[in-house]
């Protein structure tokens, strides 16, 4: 008969005396606080956010009074801007209207209907046009490429490197430092050192060790076994027996090495990379930025952001470092947007220095074309010079319609 207390099996022997003793596991060498008990094993652990120093650490730099390590310091509006030459007068508008004829309506059509697979061919190469209504959209753009600054508190490793500090003279100001894009009118971000701001000093988040308390042992250099939950045993069935065995994980100890730390308590500081020491320096962020806004004069019912996409012909175009808003366009409806979006701009950005303007004007043709098809009345519109078709109520719509040629 088998006995009702649990066997007690190990590696070498019954395990609770010397036999089968697991193997011995590294002191660790973190020297600080550390918990009494062992922390639970966790695969998921991660290290904390470290913490930026204080503020009260950092030197005091002439301009630069009050920053932070957020790298959203606000900075004293730019100073005016002064162009090289003065502004040019706009040059005289451009306005053409193309037309199309039933041919190349029809093919319009024609190729708008192979774009879909479940379109009907029929329609198109029947229908009766009743009219061809030509008219013209205007696509107004006006850009304003800006550059904006902000400043903040930085820190890198120190590992050698050359440091540019206040012994090297004064710090110019954010707007002082001469940049340049690679680029107008393209969005840019360039971070760069302020001269003479750099300094070297001690580790905060380490105090200039180097490493520090392991995050997922918590500076014991083990952890807590997963599998048997540290108590080094576990039950397991035998030939059909119940048995209270040695956990095979952590050899009965009911710990485990650290896998993060390798049973050191410590790992390297995440600030400093192990280096002990920072450089502390003021960064200046320059961000290029073109703003860019959109008006459409189209008379029709077509939607408008199809005009924006589709090829027109330029109508109008000036560059200058400050626009004037078009005055004798055609289409008073451009002119009047044009004023509107040209002083929208001269306010719209008090933290940046505008550096360059532009604005033009594109006439995309548009022909509403009425047809006849089965005694059924609709309407669809070609427009651009590549013919695009928006015909959202054409007749042949359905699947069925594939198959009738």
């Amino acid at each position: 008969m088998a006995s009702s207390q649990p066997l007690v099996q190990g590696q070498g022997g019954t395990y609770g005396g010397t036999q089968g003793a697991p193997a011995p596991v590294d002191a660790p060498s973190f020297q600080g606080d550390v918990p009494t008990e062992d922390a639970a094993e966790n695969p998921n652990a991660a290290p904390p956010q470290p913490s930026a120093p204080s503020l009260e650490k950092m030197d005091a730099v002439h301009g630069y009074e009050g920053l932070g390590f957020d790298a959203n310091a606000p900075l004293a509006p730019p100073p005016p801007y002064t162009p090289s030459e003065a502004p040019k007068p706009a040059p005289q508008a451009n306005v053409n209207i193309p037309k199309v004829t039933e041919e190349q309506t029809r093919q319009a059509l024609l190729d708008h209907v192979a774009q879909h697979c479940c379109y009907g061919k029929k329609a198109a190469r029947e229908l009766i046009f009743n009219s061809i209504t030509p008219s013209s959209a205007f696509h107004y753009t006006l850009e304003t490429f800006a550059e904006g600054r902000s400043t903040a508190w930085a820190m890198d490793p120190y590992t050698g490197q050359p440091i540019d500090g206040p012994m090297n003279g004064p710090s110019p100001r954010p707007w002082d430092i001469q940049v340049q894009p690679l680029k107008i009118f393209q969005d840019e971000v360039r971070y760069m050192e302020v001269p003479h701001t750099a300094s070297v000093k001690p580790c905060h988040n380490c105090f200039a060790r180097g490493h520090v308390r392991c995050y997922h042992c918590f500076g014991r250099g083990r952890v807590r076994c997963s599998s048997c939950s540290g108590s080094g045993m576990n039950w397991v069935y035998r030939n059909g027996e119940r048995v209270y065995e040695r956990c095979t994980w952590c050899f009965g100890s009911g710990r485990k090495r650290c896998s993060t730390c390798h049973g050191h308590g410590q790992v390297g500081c995440p600030v400093c990379h192990r280096a002990g020491q920072l450089k502390y320096y003021i960064k200046l962020t320059i961000t290029w930025k073109n703003h860019k806004l959109d008006h459409v004069v189209e008379r029709t019912s077509l939607p408008p952001e199809l005009i924006t996409r589709a090829q027109g012909q330029m109508a109008f175009k000036d560059e200058q470092y400050r626009v004037a808003p078009v005055m004798n366009f055609p289409e008073p409806a451009v002119n009047e947007a044009s004023q509107q979006l040209v002083s929208n701009h001269s306010s719209a950005f008090p933290s940046e220095r505008i550096l360059m303007q532009r604005h033009q004007v594109r006439i995309v043709p548009v022909s509403d074309v009425s047809y006849m098809w089965k005694n059924q009345t609709g309407h669809f519109w070609v427009y651009g010079y590549e013919h695009s078709v928006h015909a959202p109520d054409y007749p042949q719509q359905c699947c069925w319609g594939c198959n009738i040629l």
